[in-house]
């Protein structure tokens, strides 16, 4: 796995256009969202033999001379969502790209200036994009995340609120607390609507405990500048970490080193 990350990281810092990188681990799984709520996606169940790589992977990102966010409090999403939010105001700062599936970081698209990539479909994602795949802003997928909810986080949603009822809901109504009560104005049949709006107010609490939980922190302490993620090349301790992977032809593909 370890192996497979160096040569993508490589291929993607070898790539015309990019130019300052940085990564971001969740160096153990679990974080203060798991106080928040006892579900919430944790080491459980991981196979040791990916949870055994977590530190080699850091030591060989670290090597090739990307800066690296280890993160323990918080999550790695929280690192890269403070990155983007820092970084964007920048001047020098043509485009932020958050190379990323994770539904929790399309919260953060902002225009075309703050995109996500899906690089292994080749898919990005600005903030029409956004809005064309689950019906909302940016600024709302907390709360669409909130009501649906999000197995790979271990949060379950409200009962009844699937992606089609909340995006047509959120669209009018951006965030949980401006739904009205009148199944009327909800946009959907009286019948559904009626449903949904008993729904949350029974579950009112939760859905705002699984916003908090999507909700991605901004106020993660990075001590790197923007000068700091600028990429000059591998260090020499690629070579090594390599070497102990057993794996030295990747030296190979190198064409900066510093």
């Amino acid at each position: 796995a370890t192996v497979g990350l160096i040569r993508s990281l490589l291929m993607l810092l070898q790539t015309e256009g990019v130019t300052h990188v940085a990564v971001a681990f969740d160096h153990v799984i679990e974080s203060f969202r798991n106080k928040m709520y006892a579900g919430y996606k944790s080491s459980a169940g991981v196979d040791p033999i990916i949870l055994n790589q977590f530190a080699i992977a850091e030591k060989a990102v670290a090597a090739l001379g990307v800066p690296v966010w280890s993160m323990v409090k918080f999550e790695a999403d929280d690192a890269i969502a403070t990155a983007a939010a820092k970084f964007k105001k920048s001047k020098l700062v043509e485009q932020i790209v958050i190379c990323s599936v994770d539904k929790d970081l399309t919260q953060m698209v902002d225009g075309d200036r703050i995109i996500c990539w899906d690089r292994r479909r080749e898919i990005m994602l600005n903030e029409k994009g956004v809005i064309e795949k689950f019906g909302v802003s940016p600024e709302s997928i907390p709360d669409f995340l909130a009501l649906v909810g999000d197995s790979a986080d271990g949060y379950p949603g409200i009962q009844g609120w699937g992606e089609k009822s909340t995006s047509t809901v959120l669209a009018q109504y951006k965030h949980i607390e401006a739904i009205p009560n009148d199944p009327n104005k909800l946009g959907l049949s009286v019948g559904r609507a009626t449903t949904l709006l008993e729904n949350l107010k029974n579950n009112y609490k939760d859905a705002l405990l699984y916003r908090g939980l999507s909700t991605l922190r901004t106020d993660v302490p990075l001590k790197e500048k923007l000068a700091d993620l600028k990429w000059q090349g591998a260090t020499a301790k690629l070579k090594n970490v390599c070497k102990e992977l057993g794996s030295e032809s990747i030296v190979e593909r190198v064409k900066q080193w510093r």
